[in-house]
């Protein structure tokens, strides 16, 4: 039996989420609304045009407040307004592209962001559990078949990759110093590369994929054979939500877990693409022989066998069906679909997965 969030453990719980208007937070507070809970976000604007939360209209369905994490004083007054017991931390700078134009504002946002947000649950009674959401690129990466583990060493040689590695030496700290003692049950949470509905983010493979191929342009892939954990944004969202049931009924299974699909089924850039092309008419693609940009890692996948024993969590769709269901809500919405509607239909389908 697959495990799945429960509506009656999160009904009329008090959450707080960071980072609600982008993508994974657009379709965490419309899982976790639909779910029962009182949900609080705290984000900056979203950046990008068009965008999940807009179009889903998110402020609709929580209470809405648009504040960066590096203001410290700010974060902890929404804090104690809205008085959580359970925060899921997803605000950062999320790509590594910027984070090769702009290494500072990614260590102040990814380092010390999420140093403010620890900070603001200390002496906070209210707050049982903190799912700290990290990435998989937190890992010493050695090009190696191997997938990494939770207790792998640490690493990055870019400035996002290592600024969430620092983060998690920070998360580690506040919950060992300060927030065990306090009763509240900390974890970080690694994920893969996610895809679906709703993400307009630029350097991302199906954006980029979307916006040459509805201008009947050429998509450019640079690294066409970089290996990556690929997986639909359910998949992890389900994992978070799990995680934060466990841990409210278990304190003291903290730490570390991966997220990701099954070991075995890590895929190139090329097979992605190559999958997405199936789903759209026009579809022209350029593959490059050679290395362009700043270094990105090659060969990258996660052993999640420790959510998967401890939590119950598994892949629902594989790379395939991740893909067909992500080109379908991106094609429903361009026809004039509902946002908010398709993002309730897929969580439904995923739902109902037997």
């Amino acid at each position: 039996m697959v495990s799945m969030p429960s509506a009656s453990f999160w009904k009329g719980k008090r959450v707080l989420l960071t980072g609600h208007t982008g993508f994974k937070g657009s379709w965490l507070a419309i899982w976790l609304r639909r779910l029962g809970a009182e949900v609080t976000g705290v984000s900056l604007p979203s950046v990008t045009e068009p965008n999940l939360f807009t179009l889903a209209s998110i402020d609709s369905i929580c209470d809405s407040h648009y504040c960066d994490i590096r203001d410290a004083g700010a974060l902890a007054k929404l804090f104690r307004g809205a008085k959580p017991e359970l925060v899921f931390h997803m605000a950062a700078q999320p790509l590594v592209r910027d984070s090769y134009r702009e290494p500072l504002l990614t260590f102040d946002t990814n380092v010390m962001g999420a140093a403010h947000v620890l900070e603001a649950m200390r002496g906070l009674s209210s707050i049982k559990v903190a799912v700290m959401v990290t990435t998989d690129k937190v890992y010493s990466n050695l090009e190696q078949l191997r997938p990494y583990r939770e207790d792998d060493m640490l690493g990055g040689y870019d400035p996002y990759s290592a600024s969430k590695a620092a983060s998690e030496l920070v998360i580690a700290s506040y919950r060992d110093a300060f927030l065990a003692e306090q009763g509240v049950s900390v974890a970080t949470a690694r994920a893969g590369n996610v895809i679906g509905g709703g993400d307009w983010s630029r350097d991302r493979l199906i954006p980029d994929a979307l916006m040459a191929w509805q201008a009947d342009s050429v998509l450019e892939i640079r690294r066409p054979e970089a290996v990556r954990p690929w997986q639909h944004v359910l998949d992890p969202l389900a994992g978070y939500l799990c995680l934060a049931e466990y841990l409210w009924k278990n304190p003291t299974g903290t730490g570390a877990y991966n997220f990701g699909p099954q070991t075995d089924a890590a895929a190139s850039v090329r097979d992605v693409v190559e999958l997405a092309r199936a789903h759209f008419e026009s579809s022209q693609v350029s593959y490059s022989r050679y290395k362009e940009g700043p270094h990105e890692a090659g060969l990258l996948s996660l052993n999640t066998k420790k959510a998967q024993e401890t939590l119950g969590v598994k892949p629902r769709w594989n790379l395939s069906e991740s893909v067909k269901h992500t080109f379908d809500w991106y094609c429903a919405q361009l026809r004039g679909s509902d946002a908010r509607k398709l993002c309730v239909a897929d969580i439904n389908a995923f739902e109902g997965e037997s």
